[in-house]
């Protein structure tokens, strides 16, 4: 079990997909756990990390896949974006390298059922620009979860708390 950690932006789906050619990995996108909202929050940085994501969720999802059995879940639906998850199922079947891959995906809270924690990172002007290539504009909604991020890398995730860090200049060229 792989945690692809880092800010949106830097590359870490393109990464991801890279590596499961080479290692035959199977994904899982961090994006379908997300549980924060959709509306614009004024509460600390801290409390929106803590909330982005349905660790538990995918804690269950890791601990199947640990046992060698198929796991599903219902992804957040990010076309409707009203809150509800997709009416189909995603279903993963165990292999030997799996990839977690998404912002807090190597948090505390899994620690036990990853192996390796991966740092991907690119400059802010870089990951800024590829933000705007991908999305158009950043909007408050977005940048609440970008303060959220910086919360989590600086007092939950620092990068001395990963084995690898990877700087991806070139991850989405």
């Amino acid at each position: 079990m792989i945690a692809l950690d880092g800010r949106s932006g830097v590359g870490k789906s393109t990464l991801a997909l890279q590596m499961t050619d080479v290692l035959g990995a199977a994904i899982i996108d961090g994006d379908d756990f997300f549980a924060g909202g959709t509306a614009l929050r004024s509460d600390a940085p801290a409390l929106r990390a803590a909330d982005c994501i349905d660790w538990t969720h995918q804690r269950a999802v890791l601990d199947v896949l640990r046992q060698g059995r198929a796991a599903s879940w219902r992804a957040f639906d990010w076309d409707a974006f009203d809150g509800r998850l997709q009416s189909s199922v995603t279903e993963l079947s165990p292999r030997s390298v799996v990839i977690l891959e998404g912002v807090y995906s190597a948090r505390p809270e899994l620690a036990d059922l990853i192996d390796m924690k991966v740092l991907v990172t690119v400059s802010d002007a870089l990951r800024e620009a590829r933000l705007l290539a991908r999305e158009g504009s950043i909007d408050p909604w977005e940048r609440q979860w970008h303060e959220a991020e910086a919360h989590y890398f600086n007092e939950v995730m620092p990068w001395g708390r990963f084995e690898v860090i990877l700087d991806a200049v070139n991850a989405n060229e």
